[in-house]
């Protein structure tokens, strides 16, 4: 159910709310917001406050400042660690022109034109996504370390797992607004951790995403803790990756789903997962988007490197989990928690929906373990990897066509820019492996 001005009004009352967080994303997915007090809550739903956006990474330049927000109703809650006495609350905005046309850098908007596409279609998205962190140790002035709070492992329990008070706190605080927590548990790195909650539909998982790492940030520092997305935070443990289960739904039925298609999956879930493959090179700038996401995509952590598909190891890209019917879903398993999440359903979608439409054929599944393949043998089966870095991420964008529209010329030209600016500089410093093996040898 949709809420209304009135009910978001009403909400706030009863609240005995103060302060609204009018909040929205730059086109990194860096949260931002404006803070208005309560008596502006009506003329903010009404979508009359402005903002200057050229102060805003990749939005506009100073003498197009004036930007104008629009909140979404269904998107009010209360932050509830705040004082209840004066609550704030937080309301999620799209981005608009003066002109009262969708902001072409807004990453919100971006991906509901993606979706508006797709419901020309006939399909609503839904989407889950399982998204890791680290919890580290902070300095004794506040900064954050790469010291882990424990020594647990995948699934440990305390006293082994340290974090679980604190991640009771998150799942707690997050059920309190809203979410439906489906497991919380520790993985498989040591201070790594993963909390999952129920899939929906792509806007509302991707304002949820944004919600969920803001949450996770906040309650670790009460802990007295750092929790980071950072994809590899330490060298020769797992990273933290945020796979992605999409499905597409008609009428309310699955349509990844057939009783009587191969392994019980429809034509659209093929051609479906061949899009995703075709479109992956370029669309992993997008979802793995530093130039630490490379440190995670290497073979041997668990991380999928490799252009392919199964339903029974997750070697590959693309994993097809065991669950039919409503629960029929693809898994994509390369995205990294540091992607704006707006931008990567935008991408992953907009990839689907075109090898649908070109009725892309999906390659046989891979169902050995790939990481046990020599390169021959890969080369003999036709299994491609993704791109080995930032740089070769940024060319493969480049030379797509299909994703650089799902991003629009604004938000692509303001992304590759940003990020090859980002990979020049990382080239250009002295790093301490280059210390550690070169400073006494020369």
């Amino acid at each position: 159910m949709s809420l209304t001005k009135q009910d978001v009004l009403n909400m706030a009352k009863e609240a005995n709310v103060k302060f609204i967080r009018l909040q929205f994303t730059d086109i990194f997915g860096i949260p931002k917001n404006v803070a208005i007090p309560v008596d502006q809550l009506g003329k903010a739903l009404d979508g009359e406050l402005m903002f200057d956006g050229s102060s805003i990474e990749g939005f506009v330049r100073i003498e197009e400042s004036d930007q104008y927000l629009r909140p979404d109703p269904n998107t009010f809650t209360v932050f509830p660690w705040r004082p209840r006495d004066g609550s704030v609350a937080r309301l999620i905005c799209d981005v608009y022109t003066p002109d009262e046309e969708p902001f072409a850098g807004c990453p919100r908007c971006t991906l509901q034109k993606v979706l508006k596409e797709a419901e020309e279609m006939g399909y609503s998205v839904n989407v889950g996504p399982e998204a890791e962190f680290f919890l580290f140790h902070t300095d004794e002035s506040g900064r954050p370390t790469t010291i882990t709070h424990d020594q647990g492992g995948y699934f440990d329990l305390s006293p082994v797992d340290l974090g679980e008070n604190a991640r009771r706190d998150m799942v707690m605080t997050l059920q309190e607004m809203g979410f439906e927590i489906e497991a919380s548990h520790h993985e498989v790195a040591v201070g790594q951790h993963e909390i999952d909650f129920k899939y929906d539909e792509a806007l509302a998982t991707a304002d949820k995403l944004i919600t969920f790492k803001f949450v996770v940030r906040t309650i670790a520092q009460r802990h007295g803790l750092h929790a980071t997305f950072m994809p590899k935070p330490i060298f020769g443990i797992n990273g933290s990756g945020m796979h992605t289960h999409q499905s597409l739904f008609k009428n309310g039925e699955n349509i990844f789903y057939d009783p009587n298609g191969p392994r019980q999956m429809s034509e659209e879930a093929y051609h479906y997962i061949g899009g995703i493959l075709q479109h992956a090179p370029a669309f992993t700038a997008i979802t793995n988007p530093t130039v630490n996401s490379y440190k995670r995509l290497v073979p041997g952590y668990e991380a999928p490197v490799y252009l392919a598909w199964s339903e029974k190891n997750r070697s590959p890209l693309i994993r097809i989990p065991a669950r039919r019917g409503v629960g029929t879903r693809v898994e994509v398993r390369s995205p990294d928690p540091s992607a704006n999440p707006y931008l990567a359903l935008a991408v992953m979608i907009k990839a689907g929906l075109d090898g649908i439409k070109n009725k892309t054929q999906a390659p046989a599944p891979v169902d050995k373990n790939i990481y046990d393949l020599t390169e021959k043998q890969r080369e003999e089966l036709k299994i491609a990897s993704l791109p080995g870095s930032l740089k070769e991420a940024l060319n493969e964008l480049e030379n797509n066509v299909l994703i650089r529209e799902a991003l629009g010329t604004h938000t692509f030209n303001r992304f590759i820019t940003a990020k090859r600016i980002e990979y020049q500089d990382y080239e250009m410093k002295v790093h301490q492996w280059e210390l550690d093996n070169y400073l006494a040898k020369f």
